[in-house]
C-alpha cells in the first residue's frame, strides 16, 4: 500500500499496538462500516462466505500433481495469494463477529493438537490422532 489515502478505509501502514490481525480487523470494520454491510455479515454468511471462498484457493490446485502445485506460474500463484487474502479477510471478520481473539484461539488449537499429536506417535505420519 501507497502512503496516500486509496479510499479503502484502510489506514497505510497502520498496525494496532504491533498486532497485525487487531489492525487487520479494525479496517474491515471500517471497510464495512463504510458500506453498511453489517447488515449482512452475520456469523452465518461469514462462514459460507468463507467456506466459498475456501473452495475458490482450492479449484487452481485441483488437478495438479504435487510437484506443480509447489512451482506455481506467476499468474496462478498471483490469483492464489488473491483468494488466500479472501480466506483471511473473511475469518477475521468472522471472529471480530463472534468476539473472538483469533490469535488466541490458534495457540489453544496448538496445544491441544500437541496433545493430539505427540511427537513420538505422529513424527513422519499423516496418520488421524485415533489411528496413531
Amino acid at each position: 500500500m501507497g502512503g496516500a489515502d486509496d479510499g479503502s478505509g484502510v489506514a497505510p501502514g497502520s498496525s494496532a499496538g504491533g498486532d497485525p490481525l487487531i489492525a487487520l480487523r479494525d479496517a474491515l470494520r471500517v471497510f464495512a462500516a463504510e458500506r453498511d454491510w453489517e447488515q449482512f455479515h452475520a456469523p452465518k454468511n461469514l462462514a459460507a462466505a468463507l467456506s466459498v471462498e475456501a473452495a475458490e484457493l482450492l479449484e487452481p490446485f485441483q488437478w495438479l500433481s504435487e510437484a506443480q502445485s509447489q512451482a506455481l506460474p506467476p499468474e496462478t500463484l498471483a490469483a492464489v495469494r488473491l483468494e488466500m487474502a479472501d480466506v483471511l479477510l473473511y475469518l477475521v471478520r468472522l471472529a471480530d463477529r463472534l468476539d473472538v481473539d483469533l490469535a488466541q484461539a490458534a495457540r489453544d488449537k496448538l496445544v491441544l493438537n500437541a496433545v493430539k499429536y505427540p511427537v513420538g506417535k505422529a513424527r513422519g505420519r499423516s496418520a488421524k490422532y485415533d489411528a496413531l
